[in-house]
């Protein structure tokens, strides 16, 4: 989610994957969103990662689920590498490192906040 202004990128819950979409539809009926994001996964040379046809079809079911809604794909390459950079740089203890959930968080912010950066300056 973002602050008003659309400036800043904060997490919400990490979810297990069979309950996102009941999450979003709570989420949608309580709050004003736009847009919805959602990381497209790609190789480093840009052709779709092994896992794209599950998010294609994710992305199918929000936008059946959610038809006034956009839904876009922000490239996701390089953020879990990135989010144990932050998580690491930021003294939290090794235990709580290695947790999944909280690297998939932060790839998350990540993701929102270059999407949010492209959209601002291609403005």
């Amino acid at each position: 989610m973002t602050d008003p202004l659309q400036i800043i990128a904060n997490g919400l819950d990490t979810l297990p994957t069979e309950r996102v979409l009941d999450f979003l539809q709570q989420y949608l009926s309580t709050e004003t969103v736009e847009t919805i994001v959602v990381g497209e996964p790609l190789h480093l040379d840009g052709n779709p990662a092994q896992i794209a046809p599950q998010v294609q079809a994710f992305v199918a079911k929000l936008q059946e689920l959610f038809p006034t809604l956009p839904v876009v794909m922000q490239d996701e390459r390089f953020t879990s590498a990135d989010a144990k950079k932050i998580i690491l740089q930021s003294g939290i203890k090794k235990k709580k490192r290695q947790d999944k959930s909280l690297v998939d968080k932060v790839s998350a912010v990540l993701i929102l906040q270059e999407y949010l950066e492209k959209t601002r300056y291609s403005q």
